[in-house]
């Protein structure tokens, strides 16, 4: 068995074959990943810019804000680029070191949103429920914590499924059903029973994913308590507004990712993953800035301020 994860990594790479089942449709995609994921680096580079220089915008909420847009980066180019290569040409080889560094960096990065969208929904928390304290529950070095934590936690989970699966012996053949190297295709690839990796796999994904929604949905429980409190329409306008996006950017991370690592292998076809995935890979990083600035008086402002 070892001798086949051997002769893996010497004739090394993988095939992707991603949506090689539609020919038809590799170019539509390409064109399609290709606009999406120009969307995301300039939206996201606009938030981390103008977070950085507008002074107005130095606030916990910016400072996790320009967190996730950077995470977001990260995330998108980690796949998006092998994919629009594999979508353009027959060639659909990635290095086996090239897909072992991919399926870390996703997972890694992916955990690490879980995180931090918990984190992000606790400073609404602090922000609405208890402005008078919100200096204090929230200050800089607290925040800058918050961030470090999101950020080792995920990359710390990524670090433990990726070993498991290193150590996977491979059944031959280095055909990948998916888009991208991720634990549940390449654990496909195994000729033993890893019944105990996609248990390991399970939990974590349960820490990582039930947990964060729980929290990230009480948080705004208490939050929509404290604003049905509220007698200022302006002040009922400005928190619908914000915690409306941060919950429309939960809905479109979570729902998906749901669906692909806590149901059973029989949940969703290979092909029916394969799009939920692009969905959380490439839909949802171009979306966020989007729904964070549009109707922003703050992003606004900050706009104004640059180009004035």
């Amino acid at each position: 068995m070892m001798m086949e994860k051997i002769n893996a990594t010497l004739e090394g790479y993988f095939v992707l074959l991603g949506f090689s089942n539609w020919p038809h449709l590799e170019v539509i995609l390409f064109v399609v990943i290709l606009m999406f994921y120009l969307m995301t680096l300039i939206g996201n580079l606009f938030i981390i810019i103008l977070s950085y220089v507008d002074a107005h915008l130095h606030t916990p909420m910016y400072f996790f804000l320009s967190n996730l847009s950077f995470l977001d980066l990260c995330y998108t180019t980690s796949s998006i680029p092998q994919l629009l290569i594999n979508l353009w040409g027959p060639e659909k080889k990635i290095s086996y070191n090239g897909c072992m560094t991919q399926l870390y960096f996703v997972l890694a990065l992916g955990s690490t949103e879980c995180v931090l969208l918990v984190v992000m929904s606790y400073d609404r928390y602090a922000a609405v429920c208890r402005p008078l304290h919100y200096t204090v529950l929230m200050p800089p070095r607290f925040c800058h914590l918050l961030a470090v934590a999101s950020w080792v936690s995920g990359f710390t989970n990524s670090a433990l499924h990726s070993f498991l699966t290193f150590w996977v012996p491979l059944c031959g053949h280095r055909q990948v059903d998916h888009f991208l190297c991720e634990v549940p295709a390449l654990l496909r690839l195994s000729c033993i029973d890893t019944h105990a990796n996609k248990l390991t796999l399970m939990i974590t994904s349960s820490i990582f994913v039930l947990i964060p929604l729980i929290l990230i949905l009480s948080s705004y429980g208490a939050i929509a308590r404290a604003v049905l409190r509220m007698q200022s329409t302006t002040g009922l306008q400005k928190v619908f507004g914000t915690c409306g996006a941060h919950l429309m950017v939960v809905s479109l991370f979570f729902i998906p990712v749901m669906c692909i690592y806590l149901q059973p292998p029989s949940g969703n076809s290979q092909d029916q993953g394969k799009f939920i995935a692009l969905f959380y890979t490439v839909v949802t990083p171009s979306l966020n800035p989007l729904i964070y600035t549009l109707r922003n008086k703050d992003v606004r402002g900050a706009v104004r301020r640059l180009m004035g």
